[in-house]
């Protein structure tokens, strides 16, 4: 398992789930939901900056869940969250952006939090932050038990 902090990102039509993990790699945890539209790539960018602390190694990756249909196929969602991640890859470079399967990690944070006994408007205010975090946790444990971190890198490109 590689050492550092990883942020893990929801991005929806409206919102960006955002989630961290601690430095060792082992578990995630909410951060915040970022507005969608002009100034959400900056904000991503003040956060990383804000996790480095310093440190431009601290910062291991950062991971954005892509949507995939149950089938694993990709339609215009994904299309679109690859886009951004692209753009995402240029502004945090150095860091890594990898994508990761995001299927069913609303519905699962949905649940998650309806069990918590969280109320509809409660609930939506930080179902995106819940499922930056189930995306974020799945790709720490995959990568702890298999050694190999999911999903794919984004190449940035100029």
């Amino acid at each position: 398992m590689r050492a550092g902090v990883r942020l893990g990102l929801d991005p929806g039509d409206a919102r960006i789930g955002v989630a961290r993990s601690d430095p060792s790699g082992f578990l995630a945890s909410p951060v915040e939901t970022v507005k969608r539209g002009r100034g959400d790539l900056a904000r991503i960018v003040e956060l990383l900056r804000e996790e480095q602390d310093g440190d431009p190694d601290r910062v291991v990756e950062v991971v954005v869940g892509l949507p995939r249909s149950l089938s694993g196929s990709e339609g215009p969602a994904a299309a679109k969250v690859r886009e951004w991640a692209a753009r995402l890859a240029r502004a945090v470079a150095p860091v890594p952006v990898r994508l990761a399967d995001e299927r069913l990690t609303t519905v699962t944070a949905e649940a998650m939090l309806r069990d918590r006994g969280r109320s509809g408007a409660r609930r939506r205010a930080v179902v995106d932050q819940a499922a930056a975090v189930v995306i974020l946790q799945h790709v720490l444990d995959t990568e702890r038990t298999s050694g190999t971190a999911p999903g794919e890198t984004i190449e940035e490109t100029a």
